[in-house]
């Protein structure tokens, strides 16, 4: 069975989680960019074993491909290779499309986020 590493990726803080191990947070902000990201990721899930990798991202995402650079966070991530920069199948969605799935539960919903910034889905 595959094991996904989850990664919320936040103007503020950068969420890690796997199933089975404790979650592991560390400090983005205005100045972290892709490669500052990639290194601490690998910093805070050393040993952890995993095959791929879902991450929320504070910003418009179509089509898996980040389309602006967020406010809250450094440059450069328009265009971005995770896969290639992390080594393993990478999936990217915005940060509140990723919230709302994971606490939907069938029927309708409105989702919204509020955190650094403010996200919607429906």
């Amino acid at each position: 069975m595959n094991k996904t590493l989850v990664v919320d990726i936040g103007g503020t803080r950068v969420k890690l989680m796997l199933e089975g191990a404790e979650q592991q947070m560390f400090d983005s902000g205005a100045r972290m960019e892709p490669n500052e990201f990639v290194a601490r990721l690998r910093e805070n899930s050393g040993g952890w074993k995993f095959d791929n990798i879902s991450i929320g991202f504070p910003s418009p995402v179509r089509g898996g491909k980040i389309v602006k650079d967020p406010k809250h966070l450094g440059k450069g991530w328009v265009g971005f290779d995770f896969g290639k920069s992390l080594g393993k199948p990478v999936q990217v969605i915005n940060d509140a499309a990723m919230q709302a799935l994971g606490s939907y539960h069938g029927s309708r919903m409105l989702f919204l986020g509020l955190g650094t910034g403010l996200g919607s889905a429906l």
